[in-house]
């Protein structure tokens, strides 16, 4: 089973002595082209105006520490970067050593500058608002161009759950079967919430050792209850409803 996520706004400030390189991605063959929006990415940082700048992290003030160089900054496990409401559901750290591995091999972050990474690739902090172009450069429609053969060539012979947020679908379109999740309370869709449930979900996913259809259709999750499957295409949607 593969697992297809997305990042968050909120990271962690952990440092390393580790920096970027080409082992610290999957797709190394696609290295250069990562590259190329990392490097874009870093220029406009140094170059850029005050308020261009806080545009792209979408910040109302400026203050010197946003000028860095992302070569300088150290990398840790893409999964343990970010920290926003589904990670934190998650808590990777409290996981055991089979449900970490687990996770760092099958989970697939789509990054706003970093393209497809694996829960275990090694990123640094940075800085970038979901939506945000750099000099019109559209990441999203560049990392899709560039990266689909080689995802759709990872998920050949998996079974795929989409947990990615609506936007993140820009960056791929699966192409197969797959599974993904929506929750209801009091009759109607959640966002928020969401966030939340998809990390609870990855977590029981992971300490279960989930790999089947069978084995995901049948995973009992605390305070969600399943109302029906809707099939849209080659989409599985698991309606749930949060309870309690």
């Amino acid at each position: 089973m593969k697992i297809l996520f997305s990042p968050s706004e909120s990271k962690t400030n952990i440092d390393s002595a580790k920096n970027i390189s080409k082992d610290c991605f999957i797709f190394e063959d696609l290295f250069d082209k990562r590259m190329k929006i990392i490097n874009i990415y870093n220029e406009f940082i140094k170059n850029s105006t005050e308020k261009d700048l806080c545009k792209l992290f979408g910040l109302k003030t400026y203050n010197d520490s946003l000028r860095y160089d992302l070569f300088e900054k150290g990398c840790i496990k893409a999964i343990l970067r970010y920290n926003g409401v589904g990670y934190k559901y998650l808590d990777y750290l409290n996981l055991d050593e089979y449900s970490q591995k687990y996770i760092d091999n099958n989970v697939l972050i789509f990054s706003n500058l970093f393209g497809p990474i694996l829960a275990k690739d090694m990123i640094p902090e940075y800085k970038l608002k979901q939506g945000e172009r750099i000099q019109k450069l559209n990441i999203e429609k560049f990392y899709k161009d560039n990266f689909s053969l080689y995802i759709d060539e990872f998920l050949k012979d998996e079974v795929i759950l989409d947990l990615r947020a609506g936007y993140y679908e820009k960056f791929y379109d699966i192409k197969k079967e797959y599974f993904s999740f929506k929750f209801i309370k009091n009759g109607k869709v959640v966002s928020h919430f969401a966030k939340a449930y998809r990390g609870i979900l990855l977590k029981e996913i992971a300490n279960n050792n989930i790999n089947t259809k069978d084995e995901l259709m049948n995973l009992n999750i605390r305070g969600l209850k399943l109302l029906e499957i809707r099939k849209i295409k080659s989409k599985n949607e698991l309606i749930f409803k949060i309870i309690g």
